[in-house]
């Protein structure tokens, strides 16, 4: 667990230096991650937790404390209870979760895309490198910013961009918005996906269950 803390303690530095390289290294839809969730500092604190984790079991192994054992223990079962609940939450509440997040990210997408040039151009790369039309579909840039200053939609709701994007030529096209597409991706990898969320539910079952065994074993000594 510590040196898995590390590894992320490291990355977590290194996305909030260089969110650059992130970016280019793991595609467009970083850049979004970034822009809604400042993924650098949440791997840092994730990181140093389970640094810190592995440290205090190691000092509770090394010096024999049953306190420092048994502490650790109770962490790592409090963490492992946490993660089983937010699966349990997310499986069961999917559909409000994404309501939510169409509302506050189609928002942002209303009233900033094309008046912020930042995050109008990390839209532009998102749609332009997965064929997609906003975050659910081109009904998103209703009333929005651009659809006040254009009276249309952006090219990328129509398969042709060198066209301009009427509402009848958006709706004739009714391209895929760039969270279905994401959650297609997501579930194409769900393979990948729980087998590393099950490694890392194995480490914190093997990791409790070593505290447990020292934890007793002191008893015997």
């Amino acid at each position: 667990m510590g040196l898995g803390g590390a590894v992320l303690l490291g990355i977590g530095i290194w996305v909030s230096v260089d969110s650059n390289s992130f970016v280019n290294l793991f595609g467009p839809l970083s850049s979004n991650v970034l822009q809604f969730v400042n993924v650098g500092y949440l791997l840092i604190a994730i990181g140093a937790v389970l640094f810190a984790l592995g440290f205090l079991g190691c000092c509770g192994a090394q010096r024999e404390s049953k306190c420092l054992l048994i502490m650790f223990f109770s962490i790592v079962l409090i963490i492992f209870i946490v993660e089983v609940a937010a699966a349990v939450v997310a499986l069961v509440y999917t559909s409000v979760a994404e309501t939510i997040l169409e509302g506050t990210v189609t928002k942002v997408l209303k009233e900033n895309y094309e008046t912020n040039e930042e995050l109008t151009k990390i839209w532009n790369h998102t749609m332009s490198e997965w064929k997609c039309c906003g975050l659910m579909n081109y009904s998103d840039f209703n009333n929005s910013a651009y659809w006040n200053k254009y009276m249309n939609y952006p090219p990328f709701c129509c398969y042709n961009s060198t066209i301009t994007c009427t509402p009848d030529l958006a709706q004739q096209a009714n391209i895929t918005g760039c969270f279905p597409r994401l959650l297609s991706e997501i579930r194409s990898n769900a393979a990948v996906v729980g087998g590393v969320a099950a490694g890392i539910c194995a480490v914190e079952i093997a990791a409790m269950a070593v505290a447990m065994y020292l934890y007793c074993h002191l008893d015997e000594k």
